[in-house]
């Protein structure tokens, strides 16, 4: 499958005191980006993404036929690349630490499901059950560069962790270019460094979640949150991609336990860490998981940050967030 690339540069920023500008790329390469940085060679980091955005598609993207990840799915023999060995190691990772929250290899599951649950009529226990039997992170392993799987049926997809891959592979190729201030929005996650135009630790909005399953609604802002480390940032929220039958709400996480949507009572989940692909997946993790399952993970992840919104018994709003959290509130 072809992928358009499209590039609109805007001087976001006026040279002073020899200052170099600030410039923003936006676009839609499968997924829609906007990309913020301050350089003097603008065109040279035009081309360095679009590279870098080329050969993460051609690793990760499933809709591709000569895509790697295609081809491991097809069961060719293959060695993997570095991005698609960095996104399996991670991907597992979280899994364990997740007890299997988060898994790889429920792409037969989403496929079944559709994309927002537009198959939701057809699905039933016994197409469940009859796919449910070759998914699982642990059916599947990396040796020397290959994937091996246990039953040749297991399909992979990246797409919890996707985002926040290639937003990582877009801050490591800022860094190495001495590129200091910026700001990398991918697919809704984020990596991010330094300060924005104005000289400011750049501010991240927290969105009030809201039943608008078409988008239609402004959004509100619930909270602000400002980073000046290089962060990574990410958000997974069910009120805006849901399926409703026989009066019941299903969100789009999935639990690949059951190999049903994810019924839990948070409505968003932002987590920040210093990787993005982690940040991503744990969002996912923690939208399946609910509030009940966090005190696990904190007790896995000393350090992770995170701030949930979910509704409590009689519907109302109520936010948690972490200690470490609280730095990066505004107040």
């Amino acid at each position: 499958m072809r992928h358009l690339l499209i590039f609109i540069f805007i001087i976001l920023f006026e040279s002073c005191n020899n200052k170099t500008d600030y410039y923003e790329i936006v676009g839609n390469l499968h997924t829609p980006y906007h990309i913020t940085f301050q350089s003097n060679s603008p065109d040279k980091v035009q081309q360095l993404i679009q590279k870098e955005m080329k050969e993460y598609y051609h690793s990760l993207n499933p809709f591709d036929s000569l895509s790697i990840i295609s081809q491991v799915n097809q069961n060719k023999e293959i060695e993997v690349d570095s991005i698609f060995i960095n996104a399996f190691q991670k991907s597992e990772q979280i899994s364990e630490l997740s007890d299997g929250m988060l898994d790889i290899t429920c792409a037969p599951l989403i496929n079944l499901w559709g994309f927002g649950f537009s198959k939701m009529d057809s699905v039933s226990p016994q197409i469940i059950d009859s796919l449910i039997t070759f998914v699982g992170y642990k059916k599947v392993r990396l040796e020397n560069k290959k994937v091996i799987k246990d039953d040749p049926r297991i399909l992979l997809n990246f797409s919890t962790v996707g985002d926040g891959c290639i937003c990582d592979l877009i801050a490591d190729l800022f860094d190495k270019n001495g590129i200091e201030n910026y700001l990398i929005e991918i697919g809704g996650e984020m990596s991010l460094k330094g300060v924005n135009k104005n000289g400011d630790p750049w501010r991240v909005a927290i969105t009030k979640p809201v039943d608008d399953n078409f988008c239609r609604q402004e959004e509100i802002i619930y909270q602000i949150l400002h980073i000046k480390e290089r962060m990574g940032v990410a958000t997974s929220g069910d009120y805006r991609n849901y399926y409703i039958k026989d009066g019941k709400k299903y969100a789009h996480t999935l639990n690949p336990k059951t190999g049903y949507p994810a019924d839990q009572n948070i409505l968003s989940a932002t987590v920040l860490s210093k990787e993005c692909i982690t940040a991503d997946g744990l969002a996912t993790v923690i939208m399946s998981i609910g509030t009940r399952g966090i005190e696990m993970l904190k007790r896995r992840i000393p350090d992770l940050d995170y701030f949930i919104i979910y509704s409590d018994s009689v519907g109302s709003y109520k936010t948690e967030y972490s200690k470490g959290m609280e730095k990066y509130l505004s107040q």
